[in-house]
């Protein structure tokens, strides 16, 4: 087997396997990713059928990446023929009194250009009688918003990089990563290979996979979960007829049509516990799962039916959770690419920027606001906020 590559990907998840497909345009046979579960697996964050896509976001720093998005997944779809993306608008809602948290969005989106409709109640009922709100609430409607397949993404992208003459290893656990004068040594337990750049997709096993390189993120890692409830009103909540949903208030929930199974899918944003990859469980947790259940009953309650199963997954937070993008300051051949548990609609894009790094040595995209060296990640005290404007993402089970 070959053991020296020019570029090498840890984590074949989400970003990971956008990183060596746009490798594999670049270097083809120079290519090497490991994954050190069985690719398509349910352990980390990067699994089941949907996430959201969207280009409403809370700030510019967002907006300025989120048209970009649509663009590479426009090309994996056309290079492989496996639609990824599908379109079904989207709305932010923000309940009663708490109208002002969409500010943000609305200020984001209209510095970038990107249309929507401001609604009140009245009006987004009208366009989606599925949902019950109160008279003042604020409902933020965009066109573009839709739904990623990470079921089809992550094969897709392997395939496409394996055709290009990528080596990929699944169950292939990385234990070191030691930098060297002229790349990096990655010992795995099928041997040791050498690359002369390196990008860690690793997310929840990030600072595992850091251990050596003196680099260590603070990251919080939480288990999270969503539901898919098998309801009788299939048309209804066909992706023609509802949208993708992120519900604003002093708790998040967001909420899918129905695609992948015969059932909407549902969840609570941040609901969970805190966790480490070792002690995370599988089994559905019942606090997230009432508070979901009481949300969905009176505001869509369409929605509904018996449930088909929950499927939980990790979120892996900076404090500020925003994106980690960014060479090792002592190691720059090597780059970490982390996700904040909303990256999943940006995971080939990011891709494509790590690849770029690490064949260019720059990007063409705007990363500034994801580096290595911004307080979050700098300063202890820091404080940890994993839901802007009381609740502004929708995660890794999400987005």
């Amino acid at each position: 087997m070959k053991t020296a590559y020019e570029f090498a990907v840890v984590g074949i998840g989400g970003i990971g396997s956008g990183a060596v497909y746009w490798l594999a345009r670049e270097a083809g046979t120079e290519v090497l990713g490991l994954e050190q579960f069985a690719l398509g697996h349910d352990h980390g964050a990067s699994q089941d059928h949907s996430r959201i896509i969207r280009l409403s976001y809370h700030a510019p720093e967002y907006t300025a990446l989120t048209p970009h998005t649509y663009d590479v997944w426009a090309e994996v779809e056309a290079e492989s023929g496996v639609q990824i993306v599908t379109k079904c608008g989207g709305v932010d809602i923000a309940p009663e009194g708490a109208g002002e948290v969409l500010d943000q969005y609305a200020s984001a989106m209209s510095a970038r250009g990107i249309p929507f409709d401001d609604l009140a109640a009245t009006e987004a009922m009208e366009r989606f009688p599925q949902f019950r709100l109160n008279p003042g609430s604020r409902v933020l409607h965009q066109a573009e918003s839709g739904l990623c397949d990470p079921r089809k993404a992550i094969p897709t992208q392997v395939a496409l990089a394996r055709a290009r003459g990528a080596t990929i290893l699944d169950n292939t656990p990385v234990r070191r990563l030691v930098s060297t004068a002229d790349g990096a040594e990655i010992h795995t337990d099928k041997g040791v290979f050498h690359a002369r750049h390196v990008v860690v997709a690793a997310n929840a096993w990030t600072n595992d996979v850091l251990r050596e390189t003196g680099t260590r993120i603070p990251l919080t890692i939480t288990q999270e979960q969503v539901t898919y409830f098998a309801t009788p009103n299939l048309r209804d909540f066909a992706p023609d007829r509802f949208p993708i949903w992120i519900w604003h208030g002093p708790e998040s929930f967001y909420g899918f049509p129905v695609y992948g199974e015969v059932a909407t899918k549902a969840g609570l944003d941040v609901g969970g516990d805190v966790v480490t990859t070792e002690t995370r469980a599988y089994a559905p947790n019942p606090r997230p799962y009432q508070k979901l259940v009481a949300f969905l009953e009176r505001h869509i309650p369409g929605s509904l039916g018996p449930d088909l199963y929950t499927k939980s997954c990790l979120y892996t937070m900076p404090p500020d959770r925003n994106f980690v993008i960014d060479r090792l300051p002592e190691h720059p051949q090597i780059i970490v690419a982390q996700g904040a548990a909303h990256a999943f609609k940006f995971s080939s894009l990011i891709g494509k920027i790590t690849s770029q790094l690490a064949t260019a040595g720059e990007t063409t995209y705007p990363i500034g606001a994801f580096t290595l060296n911004r307080p979050a990640l700098t300063d202890p005290t820091y404080p940890t906020e994993f839901r802007v404007n009381l609740g502004a993402y929708a995660g890794a089970m999400a987005g």
